[in-house]
């Protein structure tokens, strides 16, 4: 099999569907494919009629995480072991700033570098009875693409130390009690209710997505005075864009607003 079928990127209208297609190894990921994945998210975010991308893994689980039979071959023990760290996170770091919106959607097994890409999307739904976690630990190894810095600051110091230190997982409805995805769904119900999570995200403005996405990536990286010239800032950019006038037109003319992206 080449790359490009072990990750498939398909268009289906403005949303952009993305999958893992390693199923016989749960969708493991190779820095190939992780590669490749990167070449992706500037495709998409390239195109001006791709609204959201959503990442989902074939078979019925999302991924494992790395290739243990290449990390194991290639980089265990070898002078190129932190070729797999810096590279995965140079990928998940440009998932989680991409301008256009990700969802992951949760079957089966996410953990290690499954749980990583994970964390490197805005939003996450689940199948109730999906296993997540980071998991690492459970085979000494640390995860180098996101868990340290991401985790904690979307559950807390205490609820990251319990994932990450007893390598637990949790199903879908468990993950939403932690406050680390956005919903969960009996597996018959996911992808309705996928559908119906990401419609409200492919109606809105895509410039005014990229502008409200961009900032909300960092808030919690400056301190409130910069913040708030960055929010300033936003707010001038906004209401000179023709989105803006689009949308307040179209409200006070009682009809649905035509998006320009700009």
């Amino acid at each position: 099999m080449t790359v490009e079928d072990e990750i498939q990127f398909e268009r289906d209208g403005n949303v952009a569907r993305v999958w893992l297609n390693r199923p016989w190894k749960k969708n493991c990921v190779t820095l190939p494919i992780l590669k490749r994945l990167d070449e992706i998210i500037t495709e998409v975010d390239a195109d001006p009629e791709l609204r959201v991308l959503v990442l989902r893994g074939r078979g019925g689980t999302f991924c494992s995480g790395f290739d243990l039979d290449e990390l194991q071959a290639d980089y265990i023990g070898s002078s190129t072991a932190m070729d797999v760290a810096v590279i995965s996170a140079k990928v998940c770091d440009r998932l989680y700033s991409m301008s256009t919106p990700s969802v992951a959607v949760l079957e089966g097994h996410v953990t290690a570098g499954g749980f990583e890409l994970m964390i490197s999307c805005d939003f996450a739904i689940a199948a109730d009875d999906a296993k997540i976690g980071d998991f690492h630990i459970r085979r000494a190894l640390f995860g180098g693409a996101g868990p340290i810095y991401r985790v904690p600051r979307m559950i807390g110091i205490r609820k990251t130390k319990e994932l990450m230190l007893t390598g637990k997982l949790l199903s879908g409805a468990e993950a939403v009690d932690f406050d680390l995805i956005n919903k969960s769904a009996p597996a018959e119900e996911l992808d309705a209710t996928v559908e119906e999570f990401i419609s409200h995200l492919t109606d809105k403005s895509p410039f005014q997505m990229r502008i409200t996405k961009m900032t909300i990536d960092r808030s919690l990286e400056a301190d409130i005075q910069s913040l708030m010239v960055m929010e300033h800032l936003a707010v001038g950019v906004t209401l000179n864009s023709q989105d803006a006038a689009e949308g307040v037109a179209a409200f006070l003319e009682k009809r649905e607003p035509k998006w320009k992206g700009r």
